[in-house]
């Protein structure tokens, strides 16, 4: 798949679902009750310039905003998403552009951060990414990126992904999605051999879970904006959805309050440009 057709993919996408990753992670934690935006926000605390890419509905530079006296920047494709971010209360000082991470509208050594959330894993020519983003940077700065990571195990996110596999391998080739970004991205020898060439340290690579634990609609609405559900039919969507909340309903009794275990992992990388 290209580059352009994969953006061409995710901005259609995000037009019917702004804030479909906010919507997700914003109220998920980790054991120690951070969310995977706040995990972030701690790993650039002490960065007063800071780029937000691929920045959605404006959640993470929400938060980032929160610390007085920085200088917020945020960059996505979709039009949509971006106008969520600029009615947030919170970012009247941020610069937010709609534009492409191959290309960003930032001078040299403009930032002491870049963060970016579930985003940098889905984007095409990612080594000119990687190269723009090392080019906005000044010497020491950090790139601190959340990427997804899978199944914790055993739970009602394994269950989705069961179901999920089944849907896609019955439906015609038009309801599939290919693959988007670049699957180095994806693990730490990867972006290694990504990020090292551009001027970065190795990566620091931490796998956290996250928990998504809920009732079982709440289940459903956090799993069901993954990308793969986005083109299937809608019959095909609700038989997958009622069959899921059949089977997750099996899965409730093994917490308290009649809520479904759902984890996955996500993996927090962090590196310094020389």
């Amino acid at each position: 798949m290209t580059t352009s057709a994969q953006e061409s993919f995710l901005r259609s996408f995000h037009a019917e679902l702004p804030a479909v990753t906010a919507d997700a992670f914003g109220g998920a934690r980790a054991a120690d009750g951070r969310s995977s935006y706040e995990i972030l926000c701690d790993r650039v605390a002490e960065s007063g310039r800071v780029l937000d890419l691929g920045c959605g509905d404006g959640l993470l530079l929400e938060l980032l905003a929160r610390t007085e006296g920085r200088r917020l920047a945020g960059v996505d494709l979709s039009p949509e998403a971006l106008a969520l971010a600029r009615r947030r209360p919170g970012l009247g000082g941020a610069t937010v552009l709609e534009g492409r991470a191959q290309d960003l509208p930032f001078a040299d050594d403009s930032f002491d951060a870049c963060v970016s959330h579930m985003a940098m894993m889905l984007m095409g020519d990612v080594e000119q990414v990687i190269a723009e983003v090392a080019r906005v940077l000044a010497p020491g700065a950090t790139l601190a990126c959340v990427i997804g990571g899978g199944a914790v195990g055993g739970e009602a996110y394994e269950l989705f992904l069961g179901l999920l596999r089944a849907a896609i391998k019955d439906a015609p080739a038009a309801q599939r999605v290919p693959a988007l970004g670049d699957r180095r991205t994806r693990s730490r020898e990867g972006l290694d051999s990504l990020l090292g060439p551009a001027g970065f340290t190795p990566v620091d690579w931490e796998t956290v879970a996250i928990d998504l634990s809920g009732r079982p609609e709440q289940v459903w609405a956090a799993l069901s904006g993954v990308y793969d559900v986005g083109p299937l039919d809608p019959r095909t969507v609700t038989s997958l959805r009622e069959t899921f909340l059949a089977r997750a309903d099996a899965l409730a009794p093994a917490m308290p309050d009649g809520l479904v275990p759902c984890g996955m992992k996500v993996h927090v990388v962090t590196a310094r440009l020389r």
